[in-house]
């Protein structure tokens, strides 16, 4: 081999090096990204919901709307589904909607258990966590509120006594918007 192939040789090795690299970021950086980050569009899907019909997220740009993943297993879930019940009664009214995403196997329980609790907001059934896992719902509950672009403009997961005033701070901005 010349001297001048075995530089090209380098040359071409050094390349391929770099391109793997910027190859691995480029995909690692993807791959942590949170899904929806606050400020961009939330991304849009349709469930089947309690009342019978699927519903899809983009139908209600124009309204504000607190997306809450839940699940029958979550104690804190439970504890927060009254509250969360008292802010849409409250603001149903003036543009505001909520969608509680469940994340049960069996939609049947979480039926049961809205029925029992008094929840007056629609329920969607996210069984085969399509859409969980696209949000990147890692804690439970996870709450997100969008105004009314669909844009993210809150996140909160987990719960602990008080955020709902949180909540209903960040609701009456959005309305007002």
């Amino acid at each position: 081999m010349t001297e001048k192939n075995t530089v090209r040789s380098c040359w071409a090795m050094l390349r391929l090096v770099v391109c793997s690299v910027v190859i691995g970021l480029v995909v690692s950086g993807a791959a942590t990204a949170k899904v929806p980050a606050i400020g961009t569009v939330a991304p849009d899907f349709t469930l089947r919901s309690s009342l019978g019909k699927n519903l899809k997220l983009s139908e209600y740009r124009g309204q504000v709307v607190m997306v809450n993943f839940w699940a029958t297993w979550c104690a804190p879930c439970r504890q927060e589904m009254p509250e969360l019940n008292r802010l849409y009664e409250q603001y149903q009214r003036v543009g505001f909607v909520l969608l509680g995403v469940n994340v049960d196997d069996n939609p049947k329980a979480a039926q049961e258990l809205s029925a029992q609790l008094g929840v007056r907001f629609p329920v969607l059934f996210d069984s085969a966590k399509q859409v969980s896992g696209r949000y990147d719902i890692d804690a439970m509950p996870s709450t997100l509120l969008l105004d009314r672009s669909g844009t993210v403009r809150y996140l909160h997961r987990g719960y602990r006594r008080g955020v709902e005033k949180e909540y209903e701070e960040k609701i009456r901005e959005l309305l007002r918007q």
